[in-house]
């Protein structure tokens, strides 16, 4: 049975007016920038969030289907896409259970998605189903840290505050080993902390890359 679709309008407010606008001030943009060069046809973006990925996508896509289940931010994004030449469908729906047939598109993106999503694994299953073969995955996530100090503070935040408080987040997901585990062969993976600061942060260490879907398919 499929779990409802749960809001969260305090997160979704909190996203909008105040961490997405400082992940733009914070340089993101950039990012975003390379994560969505060179994509071309048919793209999903699971958890599209408020569409900040919108006026980075090359006009090459031919349509982008915007998956989002919070419905405040969904909303947002609808605004976002009719303000684009981007052709746009925003999707109510869960990532672990896409309402779309097996080799359906080009490409996926996941972008600071996969952290909150209840269950990544099946999430990365279906982005392998819809895509077509040879199909690309874009990721950019933050991740497990690699300093042990860092991981027992991501553990601790992860099994009591953190979720909570940012829509279901996880600071320390080991989100490229999933991707493989998924059926994906990586392609191109740079690992770097953002943003910039003195003081580690649980969500500082990122990976931004491709990988192409493997025709033998991974594990659910």
């Amino acid at each position: 049975m499929t779990q409802p679709i749960k809001p969260h309008p305090l997160f979704a407010r909190f996203y909008a007016k105040i961490a997405g606008p400082a992940l733009e001030k914070a340089g993101i943009a950039e990012h975003r920038s390379r994560l969505l060069a060179g994509l071309a046809g048919e793209v999903i973006e699971i958890g599209a969030g408020n569409g900040l990925n919108f006026p980075h996508y090359p006009p090459e896509v031919t349509r982008l289907v915007a998956v989002e289940p919070e419905p405040n931010l969904r909303a947002l994004a609808q605004d976002r896409a009719s303000a684009t030449s981007l052709p746009t469908e925003t999707c109510e729906a869960r990532a672990e259970r896409l309402p779309f047939p097996d080799a359906t598109f080009d490409a996926a993106v996941v972008c600071l998605t996969l952290c909150s999503i209840a269950d990544p694994h099946a999430a990365l299953a279906e982005l392998h189903r819809v895509l077509r073969p040879d199909g690309e995955l874009r990721f950019f996530e933050h991740v497990q840290a690699r300093s042990p100090a860092t991981r027992r503070v991501q553990r601790a935040l992860d099994a009591t505050v953190w979720p909570r408080l940012m829509g279901g987040c996880h600071t320390g997901r080991d989100t490229q080993t999933a991707i493989a585990a998924a059926g994906f062969t990586m392609t191109t993976v740079d690992r770097f902390d953002f943003p910039e600061t003195r003081i580690p942060m649980p969500t500082g260490a990122h990976i931004l890359g491709t990988a192409v879907r493997s025709a033998d398919g991974g594990t659910r």
